[in-house]
């Protein structure tokens, strides 16, 4: 026989305690528990199997409440028995416990990882459980006129949502009760004070020097979550990171070192998929890099492998999810983190590194401070830029006085004779305009479309 896998476990021979392994296959996807053979796969043989056939299936009905196939089977003239164990819709446990099957272990189900279990078994999430005590007058309405005007700027809620009632978007929403509980999604997305029911929905930012012990500077954003990540951004702007000055025209450009739209899009997968029952989310600045972390793991079916891919959308907390979806926060395909890089690569920045770490998703994001390297494709971007404004005002002047002199458009653009020419040598070899006759007593033609050319 092959060796032990997710889905297979073997047993020399039969004890009531291994019922458990049991009760882990069917609370996991499922699997076959083999009695009479030892840990390398060779049937050694039972001496009572044919009593533990009829005994077995009795006891996996008396304990954990559910029917297994039991097989006896025979290889060299020795009896050993199958057990092939279904995965079940709700939840099994035995003798008060719940186990489950994780990789080629078996594991006992406590607290928050306990909780996570029973309502997914059950076809909820955690944040759609309601809370027994909040009312309405938690909510802030500042957060939902928030949310209505991002969600119409959006297109994803007709104008006439703006002046729906605090109570009608929460219903829409799902995120409140047939009786008036609020669900903790609508505590934590629009609530006055969260962090009354959640202690942990906080966003963290310390500034480092060389290491995770030498802190410089910290602060600690809270309140609403659908708020969250513009005040973390802002505090960004002010306090953390650069933002290099850049003209387009006379307008004047703020740009931050990160590309801002990746930066709000990993900031809120964070907020969106953290575990709200662990730890803070947390974002370490260095030097050299940005260290972004939540506490909560992947869920079932995704790897770090296929995040940077094209993947179905999994959400840890659907209905806070979808809030931001509606807002226009966040895609609801999966292609959020592809978004991600893409921006990344276009500013030629190395593309963020994911990991888990300590039970969450860890994001290693590079700076791009390196002054005089930004300072240098400013200065390109704003020298290409005036220079198409230069020869864009050469064929206006052209178009409206063909006997133009290169003397006379140096006056007009304020610039040297000589830097005239250049820009009349590259129209000329873009075919955008031509000389008719010769330097002195001929003239220019601008050329309109592709025929005259």
């Amino acid at each position: 026989m092959n060796n032990e896998t997710q889905n297979t476990e073997y047993k020399e021979s039969w004890r009531d305690e291994y019922l458990k392994w049991i009760c882990g296959f069917a609370n996991a996807k499922g699997g076959v528990l083999y009695i009479g053979v030892n840990d390398s796969g060779e049937v050694i043989g039972l001496k009572n199997a044919h009593k533990l056939g009829e005994d077995i299936p009795n006891k996996i009905v008396n304990y954990l409440g559910i029917v297994c196939e039991t097989n006896l089977l025979k290889r060299d003239d020795l009896d050993y028995i199958e057990i092939i164990v279904e995965p079940s819709n709700v939840p099994i446990n035995f003798q008060g416990k719940y186990h489950y099957r994780s990789g080629s272990t078996k594991q006992e189900l406590k607290g928050a990882a306990l909780q996570q279990f029973l309502l997914k078994k059950m076809g909820r999430s955690w944040d759609d459980i309601p809370h027994e005590t909040a009312t309405l007058e938690r909510i802030n309405r500042n957060a939902i006129d928030y949310y209505l005007q991002h969600a119409v700027r959006a297109r994803r809620l007709p104008t006439s949502a703006l002046s729906d009632s605090t109570e009608t978007v929460l219903e829409n929403l799902n995120l409140i009760t047939d009786d008036g509980k609020l669900k903790y999604a609508a505590i934590l997305l629009f609530g006055n004070n969260p962090q009354r029911y959640f202690p942990t929905a906080e966003f963290k930012i310390g500034r480092f020097g060389f290491s995770d012990s030498d802190l410089w500077s910290q602060d600690v954003v809270s309140g609403n979550i659908i708020q969250m990540a513009e005040k973390v951004v802002e505090l960004l702007r002010q306090k953390y990171l650069l933002s290099y000055i850049r003209y387009e025209g006379m307008q004047r450009v703020e740009e931050l070192e990160i590309p801002e739209d990746a930066l709000r899009e990993l900031i809120y997968n964070a907020i969106c998929h953290k575990d709200y029952m662990g730890s803070t989310i947390q974002m370490k600045i260095f030097d050299q890099y940005i260290e972004l972390w939540n506490d909560g793991d992947l869920m079932e079916g995704v790897t770090i492998e296929n995040l940077l891919q094209k993947h179905k959308s999994k959400p840890r907390n659907p209905l806070i999810s979808n809030a931001f979806y509606k807002a226009g926060f966040i895609e609801s395909w999966g292609r959020g983190i592809e978004k991600v890089c893409r921006a990344f690569s276009d500013s030629n920045i190395e593309l963020p590194q994911f990991s888990i770490n300590s039970g969450g998703l860890n994001v290693i994001i590079s700076r791009n401070n390196n002054q005089e390297m930004v300072n240098e494709k400013s200065s390109q971007k704003s020298s290409q830029k005036s220079s198409q404004k230069s020869s864009q005002k050469i064929i206006d002047l052209i178009s409206k006085n063909t006997n133009i002199t290169t003397d006379e458009l140096a006056e007009e653009l304020g610039i040297s004779r000589r830097a005239v020419a250049k820009h009349i040598k590259s129209l000329q070899e873009k075919g955008l305009v031509i000389r008719i006759g010769p330097d002195n007593g001929g003239h220019w033609e601008v050329v309109k479309n592709e025929q005259e050319r």
